[in-house]
């Protein structure tokens, strides 16, 4: 809408990506803040709350916290995107089908565990599994051919493209945005803190794909240069929409985002990775949510290699929580591991 209006009314300020992006932080901010309370009021009514695992007692004061808040911020998100992208921009709009196909597969896995009372009773593992696989195939061939994506590797620190990948690009890019997605999952388990790592990350690929559609900036940065630019509207967008999640999700949180939101987040993420050509960078990125993944992987493979575990609980903050942190002293921790994180990733921008 706004491009349209730059077109119709020639309002120079709106063809800018960086302008719109500017709107749809603020549209979707805005649009989370009014729904997001009217929400956990309709939430608290229907019963549509947190059904807490069992295996995580100290978090049973919780189980009256409504869920499924991520479909309010990735609606809003959408919309503030609809507002804001060039609509004939097939970065942006593939970024939107990433965000509303994980928030679906999302989503009825959340009303699964709602309608059944019970945390372990959403879809099946090999299910959601399947879903995700599809939807990060989708996702993969709408950048292929129609958004026309090259099957370049780059790494960090390299001035050029290593190989291509050919075919075997879908299958590696469906194994980055399944495996961010459920990363980020796992790291959903306390107050906020899947969310601000989250912020983190979308801020940096912002800033990577905002690089990448520059012709400048790209050349000078030793970057691809491709129309990407319009998909940093649309982090732009998440990000204002989840800063109006924080604001209610923060500890103690009044609502949690559910599936809906964790698995579009790593979705989404593990999406913008690949357009902006920093899939192995999404290493440090995400190193919250690498962390986080990796702590599950060691304890279940230790107990059934040694029948020993190598935490006291796993993902890695129940750990913390066991070793008797308070839940504020994990969160802010795992914050600023992200934030530095993700400054050493936007410095590898220069080192090329």
């Amino acid at each position: 809408m706004l491009y349209w209006l730059y077109e119709q009314f020639h309002i120079n300020l709106l063809q800018y990506i960086s302008v719109r992006a500017g709107f749809a932080f603020f549209i979707a901010l805005c649009l989370t803040m009014f729904a997001m309370p009217r929400f956990i009021r309709w939430a608290r009514r229907t019963a549509s709350v947190q059904p807490i695992n069992d295996f995580v007692p100290q978090h049973q004061e919780k189980a009256r916290t409504p869920t499924m808040g991520g479909v309010i911020f990735i609606v809003a998100t959408l919309l503030a995107s609809l507002a804001a992208v060039r609509l004939d921009n097939f970065f942006a709009l593939g970024g939107m089908l990433t965000l509303a196909l994980f928030m679906l597969i999302g989503f009825k896995d959340d009303y699964a565990k709602i309608a059944k009372k019970e945390n372990l009773a959403g879809l099946s593992a090999r299910t959601k599994l399947l879903l995700q696989i599809t939807a990060s195939l989708a996702a993969g061939l709408f950048l292929v051919y129609a958004a026309g994506l090259d099957t370049q590797l780059y790494v960090p620190f390299i001035k050029h493209p290593l190989f291509d990948m050919h075919l075997f690009a879908l299958a590696f890019w469906t194994l980055i945005m399944v495996s961010v997605s459920n990363a980020v999952n796992l790291t959903d388990g306390l107050d906020g803190l899947a969310t601000v790592p989250s912020i983190f990350a979308l801020m940096t690929l912002g800033v990577f794909v905002y690089v990448i559609g520059h012709a400048g900036l790209s050349a000078y940065l030793y970057m691809p240069n491709f129309p990407a630019g319009e998909a940093a509207v649309v982090a732009a967008a998440l990000v204002g929409a989840l800063v109006g999640f924080l604001w209610y999700n923060a500890h103690p949180a009044e609502v949690f985002m559910g599936d809906s939101g964790s698995l579009a987040l790593g979705g989404f993420i593990g999406y913008l990775g690949i357009v902006a050509k920093s899939e192995l960078l999404l290493l440090l990125i995400g190193l919250i949510f690498v962390i986080e993944t990796v702590s599950v992987i060691l304890q279940v493979g230790s107990f059934k290699l040694r029948q020993k575990r190598v935490f006291l609980m796993a993902p890695i903050h129940h750990h913390f929580e066991m070793k008797n942190w308070a839940e504020n002293k994990v969160i802010v921790r795992f914050w600023i591991i992200a934030m530095l994180s993700n400054l050493l990733a936007l410095i590898t921008l220069k080192i090329r």
